[in-house]
């Protein structure tokens, strides 16, 4: 939903010739449990955003790890990084995100602490450990 809004303002600049070609960033007109620093981060028109999916069954970590992959190709700040991520939530995640506290997250790792102690039960479970067959004769 964000990122189409972001694709339908991108469409909108781009009709306007002459105008600021500028990274738009929309009014704040509903809470959000970002803080208003992370609120008013800019992200850069032509940064593109990541490009996966965590809708509240998925293992939480599988998520970070691509999400962290993606941004070290991209960077972005802090703040940035807060929004992109957001993007990446769908169903059920994007219900919990926007049940937070209004102003909670001021930072991305409170982000992800958050994110993991909400989906800890969807962690994978580690692998069995490795024994060595036995030698038979």
């Amino acid at each position: 939903m964000n990122e189409e809004l972001r694709r339908d303002l991108q469409t909108h600049a781009a009709e306007h010739e002459g105008a600021d070609q500028g990274p738009v960033t929309p009014p704040r007109e509903f809470p959000t449990p970002f803080s208003p620093e992370i609120v008013d981060a800019v992200i850069p028109a032509t940064l593109v955003g990541p490009k996966v999916t965590f809708t509240g069954v998925e293992d939480p970590e599988a998520h970070l790890t691509a999400f962290h992959t993606q941004m070290l190709l991209v960077g972005g700040s802090d703040a940035v990084r807060c929004k992109l991520f957001m993007i990446t939530l769908a169903g059920t995640a994007m219900a919990w995100f926007v049940s937070l506290p209004d102003g909670h997250v001021t930072s991305f790792p409170q982000l992800t602490k958050l994110f993991r102690a909400q989906y800890i039960a969807n962690r994978a479970p580690p692998p069995p450990p490795h024994f060595p067959l036995p030698l038979f004769d």
